[in-house]
C-alpha cells in the first residue's frame, strides 16, 4: 500500500523522494503514528512534502487512499460530548418533496439554539427516526441524515439538502492549489483588461519608435530616446469562500487563482467560509490557529486596492444578517457588517459567483449579496469575468 502511495504522489507532480519515504517507513516502524489516521497524516506530509504548495496535491492523494480523515470538536460555546453511537447512521432516511414540504422549521435562529442545550441537557440515549431529539434518520432539527429545513447538522460527513444553519463538526478545507495549468487562456485574457500601466523613476527604458524618428529627422545620426520603465500599477484584493458548498466549483476557483497569481503583481488574497466575519486566513490547513483579524487588512491594505470576491453566496440568510448566525462560530457582529466595512473601504469591488445566474433567484442569501454589491454580481465565467473587469476599472 505504501509503495502505491509513494508512486502515486509522483504521478501527481509532488517531488518525494526515495529517501523520505524510506524516513516514513522508518517512522512507522518506530510507532510513530501509533496507528491512528490522523497521526499518519500528520507524520506523512511532515515526511514527504517539502514545499506548502504541495499541501493541496498531497491531501487529494491521501484522500483517494485513506477514506474517513475526520477531524471533529464541538462548537466553542456550547461544549457536550455526544455519543458516537448516537449519531450512527443505520438508514439515511429518503423522502418525497411533498414529505419535506410538511416538516415545519422550529422558529428562528435563536429558538434554534436554545432548543438544542435543552436536548444536550436532557436526552440520555440515542434516538432514530424521530422529530425532536439529538439522533439519525428522522425530522429533528439536530443530528445527521434525515431532514429539517432549518436544522443543526451534528456527525454527518457531508450536507445533503444545504439546509443546515450550523454545523456541530470542525472541518478542514484545502487551500487552492495556485500552480494548476489552465487548459485555455481564456481567463487570463479577461483578467488582463484590468491591468493598467503607467510610466515612472527614471529613464531607463529604450523608446524604440522614438528613437527611429528622432534619428531619421536627425539626418541619420542616432539620436537615443529613452523612457521610464513601465509598471503594472493595478493592485488586487481577492477574497474566496472556501468549503462546504464551495467544493463542488474547486476546480475553476484554481483556474481562476493560478490566473491572477500570473497577472497581478501587486495581489493578496485571503480566505473566508459562507459570509466575511471578523477572521479572515490565508491557509486552510492551519486556518484554527493562524488568522488575520479583517480589521487588519482593512487597515493593511490603500482603498486603491480592487477588491474580488468569490463565492457562490449559498448560505443560511442568518449568517448574513444575524450576530452569532456563523454556521461555525459564535459571531458577534453581522455578516452583512463586516462584508459593508470593506465595501467602504473598497469602493472599487465585484463578486463573482460560480453558481449558473439563471439559479440565483432561487437562493435567498444570493440575492441578499446581489443587494449587497449593488448589483455588481456576476457570474464565474469568462463572460461574467469580462463583465467585472470592465465594472472595476
Amino acid at each position: 500500500m505504501f509503495a502505491d502511495f509513494f508512486f502515486t504522489l509522483r504521478d501527481s507532480k509532488i517531488p518525494v523522494s526515495l529517501r523520505e519515504y524510506l524516513t516514513l517507513l522508518e517512522a512507522m516502524d518506530k510507532g510513530v503514528a501509533a496507528f491512528k489516521v490522523d497521526q499518519f497524516y500528520y507524520l506523512a506530509r511532515s515526511c514527504l512534502v517539502k514545499d506548502e504548495r504541495n499541501l493541496d496535491k498531497f491531501d487529494k492523494v491521501f484522500g483517494s487512499f485513506f477514506e474517513g480523515l475526520e477531524f471533529v470538536s464541538s462548537e466553542d460555546n456550547l461544549v457536550a460530548e455526544i455519543p458516537e453511537e448516537w449519531l450512527k447512521s443505520l438508514a439515511e432516511r429518503v423522502m418525497t418533496p411533498e414529505e419535506m414540504a410538511e416538516i415545519k422549521a422550529m422558529g428562528g435562529f435563536e429558538k434554534l439554539l436554545e432548543e438544542l442545550k435543552k436536548r444536550l441537557e436532557e436526552q440520555n440515549k440515542r434516538h432514530k427516526g424521530g422529530g425532536k431529539w439529538i439522533g439519525t434518520g428522522g425530522t429533528s432539527p439536530y443530528g445527521a441524515n434525515g431532514f429539517n429545513p432549518e436544522g443543526i447538522r451534528i456527525g454527518q460527513e457531508k450536507g445533503r439538502h444545504g439546509r443546515a444553519v450550523k454545523v456541530w463538526d470542525k472541518r478542514q478545507f484545502k487551500n487552492l492549489d495556485d500552480q494548476i495549468e489552465i487548459g485555455t487562456r481564456n481567463i487570463k485574457m479577461a483578467l488582463r483588461r484590468l491591468r493598467s500601466f503607467a510610466r515612472d523613476g527614471a529613464a531607463t527604458e529604450l523608446d524604440l519608435s522614438d528613437t527611429i524618428s528622432s534619428t531619421a529627422r536627425n539626418a541619420g545620426l542616432l539620436d537615443i530616446k529613452m523612457v521610464p520603465e513601465r509598471h503594472n500599477t493595478v493592485k488586487v484584493l481577492i477574497l474566496f469562500d472556501i468549503g462546504g458548498s464551495m467544493d463542488y466549483h474547486v476546480e475553476i476557483c484554481e483556474q481562476l487563482f493560478s490566473a491572477v497569481r500570473s497577472e497581478f503583481k501587486h495581489l493578496e488574497f485571503f480566505y473566508f467560509h459562507n459570509c466575511v466575519y471578523e477572521i479572515l486566513w490565508k491557509n486552510n490547513i492551519r486556518r484554527w490557529n493562524e488568522v488575520i483579524s479583517t480589521y487588519d487588512v482593512l487597515n493593511t491594505y490603500n482603498s486603491d486596492y480592487k477588491l474580488i470576491f468569490v463565492g457562490d453566496a449559498s448560505m443560511s440568510p442568518y449568517e448574513i444578517m444575524m450576530e452569532h448566525g456563523s454556521v461555525e462560530h459564535y459571531n458577534q457582529e453581522a455578516g452583512i457588517i463586516w462584508l459593508n466595512r470593506l465595501k467602504q473601504k473598497f469602493t472599487d469591488m465585484v463578486w463573482l459567483n460560480p453558481v449558473p445566474k439563471e439559479e440565483w433567484s432561487w437562493t435567498h442569501s444570493i440575492k441578499l449579496i446581489k443587494e449587497f454589491t449593488e448589483e455588481r454580481m456576476f457570474p464565474l465565467t469568462i463572460k461574467g469575468i469580462t463583465e467585472a473587469i470592465e465594472a472595476l476599472k
